[in-house]
């Protein structure tokens, strides 16, 4: 069970109801191979395993001890179960990483058809290198994370201007040198305007057919107060509306350039950075049309891993770390 599920010795010593500290250093060192484990000298730095590799993969960065980062590279046909490894990497540094896996032959490196990663010219330059027969395509959802971003940076924008201690303190002098007591501005939803802007947060991720009753109120007047952020979610819902809608890639370059040209036109800075990258990368965020691939499945094994590490409290031992993850998933 220790060799195939997920769980730290402690959780699953209980189950049985015998010392978890124990059973963790008897396995360590008696009941595993992890000692004569052949990947054990170089473990820390990388762990290849070319069996997994197939057709399509994904490629992603997570922070395994310490925040310090890890390239992991996924076998998306696995589905995150056993052979879904096919190389771990400390650091995100391009020239060792592409020094390790250049040592897969050749051959089996050209099965790999398609990759999924972020916008990293890191990644991109390592699926280039080492994959030239694989398409690449850039994961819609972090194209659209930045257009969130960007649309809650107004929005933050706006709600420090609402908590200006200065101003406020003038109102309230104002209002006390007329012998008047000072109140708030209160909406017709009970929310104050830095109430406004706080509770408005989640509302802004979500399409406005997911909205709550209280969320459509709010939303209401939220758009009629702040002109600029009613602007900025249409411009994040009609990108999302692009990779929901677009039947293919030329359908979607279109309505594309479309968009591009209605952020120029906002004058917003923040979104004319993000529509400068995209442009940059257009050809591999084109790219999730054709099979309308994401990273979903290297996000969701990152979450496996930051729950395993999670139940170590913390990795002690990076190397029996690596070994476990390499015998439940590799």
């Amino acid at each position: 069970m220790v060799s195939t599920k997920a769980s730290d010795c402690h959780t699953i010593g209980a189950f049985y109801g015998v010392n978890g500290k124990k059973l963790q250093r008897q396995y360590k060192d008696y009941l595993s191979d992890f000692k004569e484990w052949d990947q054990k000298s170089h473990s820390k730095e990388w762990l290849i395993f070319p069996e997994n590799i197939s057709s399509k993969l994904s490629i992603d960065e997570t922070a395994l001890s310490k925040g310090e980062l890890y390239t992991i590279i996924t076998n998306k046909k696995a589905k995150g179960k056993k052979g879904s490894i096919v190389a771990i990497f400390s650091g995100t540094k391009v020239e060792p990483i592409i020094a390790q896996l250049l040592k897969i032959p050749a051959s089996q490196r050209a099965r790999v058809k398609e990759i999924t990663l972020d916008m990293a010219n890191s990644m991109k330059t390592i699926a280039k290198k080492c994959f030239p027969k694989a398409i690449q395509v850039t994961d819609r959802f972090h194209v659209q994370k930045l257009t969130f971003e960007a649309l809650q940076d107004i929005r933050i924008k706006h709600r420090w201007e609402a908590i200006d201690i200065d101003m406020e303190n003038e109102q309230i002098k104002q209002a006390r040198l007329k012998q008047k007591s000072f109140s708030p501005e209160i909406f017709d939803n009970g929310d104050t305007r830095k109430q406004l802007l706080a509770r408005s947060r989640y509302l802004l991720y979500k399409a406005p057919s997911n909205w709550t009753e209280n969320q459509s109120q709010r939303s209401k007047i939220l758009f009629e107060q702040y002109p600029d952020i009613k602007l900025a979610f249409k411009l994040t819902q009609r990108l999302r509306n692009i990779f929901n809608n677009a039947k293919s890639k030329e359908g979607a370059y279109t309505k594309l350039a479309h968009w591009y040209k209605d952020v120029e036109d906002t004058g917003f800075k923040a979104f004319n950075t993000i529509a400068n990258t995209i442009t940059l990368n257009y050809r591999s965020i084109l790219n999730y049309f054709i099979n309308r691939s994401t990273n979903a499945s290297a996000e969701s094994f990152n979450a496996k891993i930051k729950a395993f590490r999670a139940q170590f409290r913390g990795v002690k031992n990076v190397e029996f770390f690596l070994y476990r993850l390499s015998t439940i998933f590799a």
